[in-house]
């Protein structure tokens, strides 16, 4: 471990570009770490960013200090990748906490820095704390659905106003790029996107999956507004991409499909996002991506009547009295209540941050990928998948709550019974 500690000290200047630990031992709250040099009033220091699964958290600290840190973090996972302007290496740190070392040279990308002459500017611009962030769809590189959506010039660059949905974009992207080891390979994948609406995210996903990472797709994109579906059609067409094709329709009564490996519903209003979830469920689907919006059900059962299951005691008056308060409380409520359910089914859920609340009140998204285990197999009912459904019955019976999804899901056991 000092040997290793030693090797990246050595690395620790302004040549460098990252240090990540990843691949924690256990379950821990910190996935992975990124460190990487930035410069603070002409001091150089280096920040790091701890990744949780739902957040980032930065701090920046001197070279002695970021040193220490790692000696004391490394121990806990699994792999330490560095990186600077004139090599690579990767270690893998075993259970007491040697280390196998694999140095890789990197290629020498221009004369300048064949000969150690880095441009002082550049290397400034890149240990400028502000630094432009790496975007999976980047600017400067026309996208011709960006460009036709009103969001990239022809020349590439993003306009002003509709940097909020540039950023947006890709950051669902960057949830896309997560799950795709959970996706099917060796035939087409299908991926169905329910209320695809203007289709900003439809047309990124299958110009991501299919023109740059060469994935055989199939996207359907369904949406209520003909004139909409025409539209997205329309540019389908013009784009050459031959397996996106979009339908007019409500979500509750598709039936053009009997398997799909993606379900993506992406602000399907109140129930709806519960009809696509019971769809992609009852599908198989190995990944679901789902943006709620609009969780209007709960906060109209949700009254003085039935508090807290029957007690004279109202324990959560104080946010039923608010009108803003008892809205919030029931749409976390709500999609709270979807996850677990999704787990009962045998899913692996996250719930995240889709991006900042400046931006858009709509911000959380549900991720629930099926493990390969479950491949092909009908869920098993395990204690975990028993839990998550006793545990969304006792708070519904708290509230006297009656989600829609409980509802599908409590007809299908009947059915079967």
């Amino acid at each position: 471990m000092l040997h290793l500690i030693k090797r990246i000290g050595d690395c620790m200047d302004e040549d460098l570009h990252q240090i990540i630990i990843s691949n924690p031992r256990r379950s821990l709250e910190i996935r992975k770490y990124n460190i990487r040099p930035v410069l603070l009033k002409g001091k150089l220091l280096f920040q790091s960013a701890a990744y949780t699964g739902t957040q980032v958290f930065h701090e920046n600290l001197d070279r002695e200090a970021m040193l220490a840190k790692m000696e004391e973090v490394i121990p806990l996972y699994k792999q330490v990748q560095v990186q600077t302007a004139g090599m690579e290496f990767t270690a893998l740190v075993g259970k007491k906490g040697k280390a196998a070392i694999k140095i890789n040279k990197k290629a020498i990308e221009n004369s300048k820095a064949a000969t150690g002459e880095a441009d002082a500017a550049d290397k400034l611009a890149r240990l400028s704390h502000n630094r432009s962030k790496h975007y999976l769809l980047p600017e400067g590189e026309p996208v011709p659905f960006l460009v036709d959506l009103g969001v990239m010039t022809r020349e590439g660059k993003i306009v002003k106003s509709r940097y909020d949905k540039y950023r947006q974009i890709n950051r669902f992207l960057e949830f896309i790029e997560d799950i795709l080891p959970g996706l099917p390979g060796g035939r087409e994948i299908t991926i169905l996107d329910f209320g695809c609406g203007k289709s900003y995210l439809t047309f990124a996903m299958y110009y991501y999956l299919h023109e740059q990472k060469g994935l055989d797709i199939r996207i359907i994109g369904l949406d209520l507004k003909k004139d909409v579906i025409r539209r997205c059609s329309s540019l389908a067409v013009r784009y050459g991409y031959e397996k996106l094709h979009f339908y007019e329709g409500a979500i509750e009564d598709y039936q053009g499909l009997t398997q799909v490996d993606m379900v993506v519903t992406l602000h399907a209003c109140d129930t709806a996002t519960d009809f696509a979830l019971y769809k992609a469920v009852n599908w198989g689907a190995r990944v679901i991506l789902s943006v709620p919006c609009c969780q209007h059900e709960l906060n109209m059962q949700m009254g003085k009547e039935n508090a807290v299951a029957g007690q004279s005691d109202d324990f959560f008056g104080p946010v039923r009295e608010y009108g803003i308060l008892k809205e919030r409380f029931c749409a976390l409520a709500t999609d709270g209540i979807r996850a677990k359910l999704l787990e009962s089914k045998g899913y692996e859920v996250q719930i995240l941050e889709f991006i900042d609340m400046e931006h858009t009140p709509k911000n959380l998204l549900i991720r629930a990928v099926k493990p390969s285990s479950e491949k092909g197999r009908k869920p098993d009912r395990t204690r975990g998948q028993k839990d998550s459904d006793d545990t969304v019955r006792e708070f519904c019976r708290m509230f006297g709550f009656k989600p829609t999804l409980a509802g599908l899901f409590a007809e299908d056991r009947e059915q079967e019974a």
